[in-house]
């Protein structure tokens, strides 16, 4: 069961402005990544279920950030029905990120009161995902779009928090760009978590790098 409301995630989501996005079939390699983010100041995690046996690296990985990192919460991501969203809650997924819409998911995932961000690409996405009590819409591919789309939502729809994923780096001109048009946070893969840096095993880099991030986006936020 998740250990953190919707609402709480959402407000970490929204304060530290930033989500880690990785997956990686071996646990201990992914111990070490989660520890690094950690240590660089992310408390979001979205672990990218797209692996055979997904489901048990993320149990380690979640019972190893309830037992040694106090205020991490770990969510899932890659989702693509409700079935699957409903046995990562089973094993304390505090939210659920999909790359489409899908109202099954929306009804597991307000049954029991865990944020769900769907991957929306137009305003009637964005319109029936909010109708259907979404709080952070994921925008995706976020390459495709570009943060003159969400400046545009956000003109008629102020209201409407955007998290881009796909299209996202460490730059600082990318940054500028997303958070000037006015989105909540961001998700990063691979350009935050790159192959180099787990190749390498470089994890004193990748904590820099995090932290480097989330100063930034501090930065630009104020």
């Amino acid at each position: 069961m998740a250990q953190y409301s919707r609402l709480h995630v959402a407000k970490v989501m929204e304060e530290t402005g930033m989500i880690p996005l990785f997956y990686h079939s071996d646990i201990e390699l992914g111990k070490k990544v989660l520890k690094a983010c950690y240590d660089g100041g992310a408390r979001l995690m979205e672990f990218t279920a797209r692996g055979d046996f997904a489901f048990e690296v993320f149990s380690e990985l979640n019972k190893y950030a309830i037992k040694e990192l106090p205020g991490m919460i770990m969510g899932v991501g890659s989702i693509t029905d409700a079935g699957a969203a409903s046995m990562f809650m089973q094993m304390g997924a505090n939210f659920i990120v999909t790359p489409s819409l899908r109202e099954d998911i929306a009804i597991a995932c307000n049954r029991r009161k865990v944020l769900w961000s769907p991957g929306c690409g137009s305003l009637t996405e964005i319109n029936r995902a909010e109708e259907l009590g979404c709080e952070i819409i994921k925008l995706f591919p976020g390459s495709t779009y570009g943060p003159g789309f969400v400046k545009a939502i956000k003109g008629p729809q102020p209201w409407t928090s955007i998290m881009p994923t796909g299209g996202v780096s460490t730059e600082e001109s990318n940054l500028k760009g997303w958070f000037g048009a006015g989105v909540t946070c961001v998700g990063m893969g691979s350009q935050l978590i790159s192959k180099e840096i787990l190749e390498t095993k470089n994890y004193q880099l990748l904590t820099a790098n995090v932290k480097a991030a989330l100063d930034l986006i501090k930065d630009l936020r104020k």
